[in-house]
């Protein structure tokens, strides 16, 4: 018999049944009994006929309607036999009492097959019905039976125990509705019988409140009713998707229905409330607002788990989009499947173990090519070679496609790509992989379409080739006459009426004896001879450069003749110039390079020595070039470098040689010097032109005013042994200008020499500076300037040098830079600083100070792990990040911004707060201030000095401090002097201070017996 027929079979008799349960009252317990064991038998029938993957549930199912029979049956034995008018509480209702947890078990089971242990949105949405409904069955059903004094303790407990029970069965319920995901017929059914269920109860416990209930009555069939449901959902074959592993529901989707649900749910609290209020006796207080905040606290839950669904579902899109775009790029399979790879990658949820694996057959014959189709598989259903591969996996998403040929004769190929995971992770990542692998099977497709209209066209192309060579083809008699010509010979020479014409009229007489011996060689025997460079005559009168080659058939009948092959190369010739001229050239400026320099230099030197005069070399190098290409980006500075290579040639004229010898380096050849004050003075000259300001535009359009301000290094012929060592000396005076402050230029002396080799020296003894516990600190008061109060104190840097003594940091600085060991020096003081810091701070003397101040140079910054170094350096010494201020240059921000400003960011989280040092002489410092993520700025020194006697520094001074009060910065003013200083910084509104009039930089010792002293005081 089928499934539907049973059903309809069952329902009759169940119809039945019910007839003869209303028509004769007094055989009603019999066919009340018999209507429930019919239920339970049906349940176990249809478990026998559909075998479902889990059989618990719905033995739970088959006992729910048993119990509930014997309750039934039990209680009318005691009122029909035993003569009880209304016992209760009575055995009945052990038996009525035990359904609930078994009904909950059975709906608990269903909801972990069809939804997992982790579908947290459902959960919510049950809790919030579950709750309203909850609060009503207390209010009408729950507490009147508590505050009824008229019942004894058991009679409570029991009246309670049914509308708790419905309230569990109702959670349950409501949890299974949310789950999302296709509900089978089976689940219809069994939603219409437990609802018919927990309306009944509702309506009997209703009716025992007012004692008037009866048995017999129309409240009965409710009860039939879900007799009825259970057996029908277990007949129909639908009950096995119940408990299907791998069927997973997705996430349910907050619709119009299930939103309206929510509210209703939600307003049950107020409007209890409410009534009550009216009523004049709030008297569930305390319960509405239990209620009231589980239901809060769940629906915020849910907003927030759908932010989350939100940002993972943008962020699948913005990986299907990129994906597309990498698909679009993709020129071949293998691109398309490592793009397809890489976004499946970024698609799984991080930590979540998974696996991708393609499987590639040849197709069967009938099947279109495309996408057939996606699934969720069983691995062990799949090949063993899936299997072997995914190993520890159960699960996985399967995409078949069925790809064209991508050569002629090859078969189609039909592909499977798998990707393995968790189930849950492969339930939501269904839809995502499915729009993935829809763009992945489309790009395959167009590659392979690609390849062949590709392949087509070269076809085509190759016999247009042929047929319409770009050469000139000729065949030649003895005579020299041409004999044929390809129409190849129209757009070479203009004309195609060449046969019968000599072929010298086509070359220019200067290469007749280079064309008649390329003739007679061939014609001689010697074999084939080709690239024969030869001065052609267009019909225009024009003269090309071709490349003649000439090969005897005089024996092919075919031809006949001598076959000559001519070809234009006159751009060719032109391009290998231009090659030969940037070869020598600098690409940017036009200018000589190092090499073309080099060769000029030889050979001047060589002429010099015949002619007994002296020839000069000018080393150039652009002082602070970096920071240009740093703030104003790198086309500013192509605009600096091309300005600066016009500026200088212009300065030494057009018989001296310039040249780029590096990226901000450049060099002159003076080749006939009289004497060095010639030299000398276009020196000067240079240094003067470089020092004009030069406009650049930065990428944004905006124009800028900078210098191109360089040192000059100059040396002569003179009393130098080759042109290697006039090299040297040139270089060793360019860096002398620049150890003399820049901007100037600088002769060749011996003791530069010696002044580069203590350089070197001082390079080398850095190394050792930190090991070697040479490094100093010195400490420079930070004061509040309307007070004069210490706030806190800057680190200082000092270099003990073992022979030369105490250096400041100019000395040795930029040094640390070039070689390095900035870094360990940096690290040092951060830790000495503030090591030194906490101790005083924890102190009753130092407890007044705020904050120690360290300088962090540009290089130490970008070195990796900086700022994990900050990081164990305070958790070492038991610092508040709050004591640190970290002063760094405005170029750093402005240099590599999205890391710099990622690590400030991070920096700034912790507590450690960022100053600007020497605030105002960088580039476009005011365009980037309001973004940038520091705390203070320090006003230079330079800014200060003047601005007693020069109202535009004032007012420069004043803008810096009134910017920073706007955008809530705070403000130091370096190298305060005067009082007079102080005072106009103070009417001006600047906080803070520090120099020379306050203190000098002093040891720490010094600063304990004094500012610690006087702090103390």
């Amino acid at each position: 018999m089928s499934a539907a027929r049973m059903q309809m079979c069952f329902a009759a008799w169940v119809a039945a049944l019910t007839v003869v349960f209303y028509a004769l009252p007094e055989f009603s317990m019999y066919s009340w009994a018999a209507i429930g064991l019919s239920g339970a038998a049906a349940v176990l029938v249809g478990i026998r006929l559909h075998k479902p993957s889990r059989k618990l549930p719905w033995y739970l199912l088959s006992a729910v309607v048993a119990c509930f029979t014997l309750g039934d049956t039990t209680y009318n034995v005691l009122t029909d036999y035993l003569g009880y008018a209304n016992p209760f509480p009575s055995l009945a209702d052990l038996f009525y009492l035990i359904i609930y947890p078994m009904l909950a078990i059975a709906l608990l089971i269903f909801i972990r097959a069809r939804s997992g242990t982790d579908n947290r949105a459902a959960l919510l949405d049950a809790l919030v019905p579950t709750a309203g409904l909850g609060l009503l069955s207390w209010v009408f059903l729950i507490a009147p039976y508590v505050h009824d004094t008229g019942l004894t303790l058991p009679d409570k407990l029991v009246s309670i125990a049914y509308p708790l029970g419905d309230v569990l069965a109702l959670a349950m319920f409501a949890r299974l509705l949310t789950g999302g995901g296709r509900k089978p017929a089976a689940l219809t059914i069994l939603v219409v019988g437990v609802s018919s269920l927990l309306v009944t109860d509702v309506i009997y416990g209703l009716r025992q409140l007012a004692d008037n209930w009866q048995v017999g009555g129309p409240v009965d069939f409710g009860w039939i009713l879900f007799y009825t449901a259970i057996a029908l959902s277990s007949l129909h074959p639908s009950m096995r998707d119940l408990t299907v592993d791998g069927e997973r529901a997705t996430e349910p989707i907050a619709g119009g229905r299930r939103i309206a649900l929510m509210v209703a749910a939600a307003l049950i609290a107020p409007a209890v409330l409410l009534i009550e209020d009216l009523g004049g006796d709030v008297t569930d207080a305390p319960m509405i607002a239990t209620a009231s905040a589980l239901m809060f606290l769940a629906v915020m839950l849910r907003v927030a788990g759908l932010m989350q669904t939100q940002r993972i579902n943008a962020a699948r899109e913005r990986t299907l989009r990129i994906t597309g775009a990498d698909l679009v790029a993709a020129s071949s399979e293998a691109d398309a499947y490592e793009a397809l790879k890489k976004a499946m990658g970024a698609i799984v949820p991080a930590g979540q173990p998974w696996a991708e694996f393609v499987l590639s057959v040849d197709a069967k014959p009938g099947h279109t090519t495309g996408l057939v189709g996606t699934r969720k598989v069983l691995i062990a259903d799949e090949p063993a070679l899936v299997g072997h591969t995914f190993a520890g996996f159960t699960w996985a998403l399967c995409a078949e496609a069925i790809a064209s040929p991508r050569k002629p004769g090859e078969p189609r190929r039909h592909r499977r790509l798998y990707l393995a995971a968790d189930d849950e992770v492969l339930t939501a990542l269904e839809p995502a992989f499915v729009a993935l692998m829809t763009q992945g099977t489309m790009a395959i497709e167009r590659i392979n379409l690609t390849a062949e209209v590709n392949r087509r066209s070269s076809e085509d192309y190759f016999r247009a080739l042929i047929q319409s060579a770009s050469d000139v083809i000729m065949i030649v008699g003895d005579d020299e006459v041409i004999r044929y010509a390809s129409p190849s010979a129209l757009p070479v020479f203009g004309h195609t009426e060449m046969v019968g014409m000599p072929l010298r009229r086509l070359i220019a007489a200067t290469d007749h004896a280079e064309l008649t011996a390329l003739l007679d060689q061939v014609r001689s025997g010697q074999g084939f001879r080709d690239g024969v460079d030869l001065t052609a005559i267009s019909g225009d009168e024009l003269l090309l450069q071709v490349e003649c080659t000439c090969r005897d058939l005089r024996d092919d009948p075919a031809v006949a003749g001598l076959v000559v092959t001519i070809r234009d190369v006159t751009e060719r010739r032109r391009l290998e110039n231009d090659l030969a001229h940037q070869a020598f050239h600098d690409a940017l400026t036009g200018l000589a390079n190092r090499a073309l320099f080099q060769n000029r230099l030889e050979n001047a030197a060589r002429f010099a020595d015949g002619r007994r005069h002296e020839v000069a070399v000018l080393f150039i190098d652009l002082d602070d070039f970096k920071e240009v290409n740093d703030t104003l980006g790198h086309a500013a500075g192509d605009q600096l470098l091309t300005t600066v290579g016009e500026r200088i040639s212009a300065v030494v004229g057009p018989l001296s040689t310039v040249a780029r010898t590096g990226g901000d380096e450049f060099a002159v050849l003076l080749e006939q010097v009289d004497a060095q004050a010639d030299a000398e003075q276009i020196a000067a000259r240079i240094v003067a032109a470089l020092a004009e300001p030069i406009e650049v535009t930065d990428a944004t359009g905006a124009t800028h005013l900078v210098r191109g301000a360089a040192s000059v290094g100059v040396a002569t012929s003179a009393e130098t042994a080759g042109i290697t060592e006039l090299l040297r000396r040139a270089d060793v005076a360019m860096y002398g200008a620049k150890t003399e402050g820049k901007n100037t230029w600088q002769r060749y002396e011996d003791e530069m020499h010696e002044a580069m080799l203590r350089r070197l020296e001082m390079r080398s003894a850095l190394n050792e500076a930190v090991p070697g516990d040479q490094m100093r600190l010195r400490f420079q008061p930070i004061v509040d300037l309307p007070t004069g109060e210490t706030i806190g104190l800057e680190a200082l840097v000092r270099w003990q040098h073992p022979a030369r003594g105490l250096l400041g940091p100019n000395e040795f600085i930029e040094l640390s830079e070039e070689n390095g060991a900035v870094v360990a020096i940096g690290g040092w003081v951060l830790r000495e600083a503030l090591r030194t810091f906490a101790e005083w701070r924890r102190s009753d003397a130092g407890g007044f100070m705020r904050y120690v101040s360290v300088n962090v140079s540009a290089r130490q910054f970008r070195t990796p792990g900086f700022v994990s170094q900050v990081k164990e350096v305070l958790a070492e010494i038991g610092a508040d990040p709050k004591w640190l201020l970290l002063e760094i240059t405005e170029s750093l921000v402005l240099h590599d911004a999205d890391q710099v400003w990622r690590d400030l960011h991070e920096l700034r989280a912790m507590g450690v707060r960022i100053a600007i040092d020497d605030f105002g002489t960088g580039y476009s410092s005011l365009s980037y201030l309001s973004q940038m993520p520091v705390d203070v700025l320090k006003i230079d020194k330079s800014f200060i000095d003047d601005i007693l006697h020069s109202r535009q520094q004032m007012a420069l001074v004043e803008t810096i401090v009134n910017l920073a009060r706007t955008l809530d910065l705070a403000v130091v003013a370096e190298g305060i002097e005067l009082e007079e200083h102080r005072a106009a910084l103070v009417a001006m509104g600047c906080p803070y201070g520090q120099g020379y009039l306050f203190s000098k930089p002093v040891t720490s010792e010094e600063f304990k017996s004094t500012i610690l002293t006087k702090g103390l005081s």
